[in-house]
């Protein structure tokens, strides 16, 4: 059963709004609209089964939130360097790690000297991500019961561990308004995934970063486009 909190939102239960929204469609009976983001899109059967159904929502959290993350860091420096607000050695994405790749020492936000990693090889920089996750992953794999040994006790769950650290605004206080949010979370990091799709094919076809071919294509947008972009393959 639905709990009550979930059911005063529009967003869950039978008459939350669906992919064809009017459209006449037989929605799987196994998408019941308890999980935010469930628009009963499920075309080739994958959740049918329910813990499946729960890995792949664990997942998908997962990967929408770095998304945001890495759009977040794709754009902004591009964006503080075109305006000129901040000055980065290089400031698109893509030309950070090719740069790397070439035995590039990188300075940590265009400042000489913060090398961090950034005057190592690529596999060094690799082994420093790898240790730094290790103790996030665990412990979002395991569950918050894999903080307790540390003295951290958090009231949430795997997806929403809650608490002073993370949710230092307390934006679970209202339950029915937390659950939006919770829509509102799944509906931009899938938003952030679909961008880097688009990030990664502009990068491959023009060379540039997705703010200058956003004005490329706002001053000449009959020319500058995906259509035009794919012709000049």
């Amino acid at each position: 059963m639905m709990k009550n909190h979930i059911c005063n939102s529009l967003w869950y239960g039978d008459e939350r709004p669906r992919w064809l929204g009017p459209v006449p469609y037989e929605y799987p009976s196994y998408l019941t609209g308890e999980l935010p983001g469930d628009y009963g899109f499920d075309v080739a059967g994958l959740s049918k089964d329910p813990e499946a159904f729960q890995r792949y929502f664990n997942f998908e959290i997962l990967h929408a939130r770095w998304a945001m993350l890495a759009a977040l860091g794709a754009l902004v420096p591009e964006l503080l360097d075109l305006i000129g607000a901040f000055h980065f050695v290089e400031p698109i994405w893509w030309k950070v790690g090719y740069s790397k790749l070439k035995g590039d020492t990188l300075d940590y936000l265009g400042i000489p000297g913060l090398h961090f990693a950034g005057s190592q090889g690529v596999i060094v920089i690799a082994i420093c991500q790898v240790l730094l996750m290790v103790g996030p992953e665990y412990a979002r794999y395991c569950g918050i019961e894999a903080l307790e040994p540390l003295g951290i006790f958090l009231p949430g769950d795997i997806n929403y561990p809650g608490g002073a650290l993370f949710d230092p605004l307390n934006l679970s206080n209202d339950p029915v308004a937390f659950e939006d949010l919770k829509v509102k979370e799944i509906k931009n990091g899938r938003l952030a995934m679909v961008a880097w799709l688009g990030f990664y094919i502009q990068a491959a076809i023009t060379g540039k970063g997705p703010i200058q071919n956003l004005l490329d294509h706002i001053a000449d947008p009959f020319h500058n486009n995906i259509v035009a972009a794919f012709k000049s393959l």
